[in-house]
């Protein structure tokens, strides 16, 4: 099965000696938790957030992700790294799937698991870190988890761009600001099995200063089931990001093209861009603002051809406790969707079981997360 062969696909390598080892890196655990409230003022009669993959049930209280994860970096002195992660939640049940391919064998467990990996920083120049399994997708500024993020709700852009991937990467750091990454994964959503032909790509990371942060990250392979060449699915993902004393803004660019199989010269195009501005108060509040623009100009992304204008606004307080953390974020959210397959679901039906449409929607959403973490030797 290839889900199964790609988890225990790693490289291995030679130990070799350091100067002055310092300890042992610690093993990290930890566990975390988060609900949601996300009022929908068009009072949807199915309860959901039309085209989205997480937060997506509306005028409900949720638990929308819980998980708990224990791992351990790869380092000079203890070469081999791992990484367990377990979750659950309404937001684990739709984000790794494709709206147009088959689920991979075993993703109904598969689909329980976040970054679940093996690693090893070989003895090669200054080190390349080699990694198997489920880890961290490379394309995107936001996490699967809305507990690293400075918004509850994601983008559009995070949305429809993998969270996770499912494959091998090597990591080398040329020098102390430029790193580069090459990756060989299962296809763009890897829960999905459009067909048996890997995706491949690349990252190039540079911090011109302490305070920048450039990334260019390209993915190229076939997501349909005809994999001829012409039909390969390729995008780009550009960030840039300054981190101040306590203002951090990005800006994030995406673009996605694919020629669709049987729909003559027909090219699907995906592209989106989101500016947030963080503002760090003080250790207990923060606020964030980030504009985003997303289109899908013929529907293979999100299911329907559209074009969405978006501001999010993010108040948020922290309640910190030994090694454990509360955080209450109240949200407001404005998305306007228009386009032939463009809009958000009301309080209506068009016909019998068809929810009608409305192009704007207004979210007030009050969301609770829990964090724990912790070392051990």
């Amino acid at each position: 099965m290839k889900s199964v062969s790609l988890i225990f696909l790693f490289a291995f390598a030679a130990a070799v000696r350091a100067d002055e080892p310092p300890a042992k890196p610690p093993w990290q655990f930890g566990g975390f938790a988060d609900a949601g409230y996300l009022r929908d003022f068009n009072d949807p009669a199915n309860h959901l957030f039309r085209s989205r993959g997480t937060a997506f049930h509306v005028n409900e209280l949720d638990l929308n992700m819980a998980g708990l994860y224990v791992r351990k970096q790869a380092t000079s002195t203890s070469r081999w790294g791992t990484e367990l992660t377990i979750h659950a939640g309404k937001d684990s049940e739709v984000f790794g799937f494709s709206a147009t391919a088959p689920n991979l064998g075993g993703s109904k467990w598969l689909r329980q698991l976040g970054p679940t990996d093996v690693s090893y920083l070989a003895p090669i120049g200054k080190g390349l870190t080699l990694q198997g399994g489920i880890f961290s997708s490379f394309i995107g500024y936001d996490s699967l988890y809305t507990k690293d993020n400075f918004n509850y709700t994601r983008p559009w852009g995070a949305d429809f761009t993998p969270y996770l991937m499912l494959g091998v990467n090597g990591s080398y750091p040329f020098t102390d600001r430029v790193t580069g990454t090459l990756f060989v994964v299962n296809g763009y959503w890897h829960l999905a099995n459009a067909n048996s032909v890997p995706s491949s790509g690349g990252q190039l990371a540079y911090k011109p200063t302490d305070r920048w942060t450039l990334k260019q990250t390209v993915l190229y392979g076939p997501h349909q089931a005809d994999t001829s060449l012409e039909f390969w699915r390729f995008i780009s993902d550009s960030i840039a990001e300054w981190k101040g004393d306590r203002l951090t803004t990005a800006f994030e660019y995406q673009i996605a093209t694919e020629k669709i199989a049987g729909g003559g010269n027909q090219r699907a195009l995906w592209t989106s861009v989101q500016l947030p501005v963080h503002w760090t108060v003080n250790a207990q509040w923060s606020a964030t603002v980030r504009p985003e623009f997303a289109e899908d100009r013929d529907g293979r992304w999100t299911g329907s051809p559209q074009r969405v204008r978006a501001l999010t606004s993010t108040v948020e307080y922290r309640i910190p406790h030994r090694a454990a953390k509360t955080i209450l974020r109240l949200e407001h959210r404005l998305d306007d969707s228009r386009g032939s397959g463009g809009g958000f679901f009301n309080g209506g039906f068009v016909q019998p079981g068809v929810v009608g449409l409305k192009p704007t929607q207004h979210l007030l959403i009050l969301a609770a997360i829990f964090t724990f973490d912790s070392t051990g030797h």
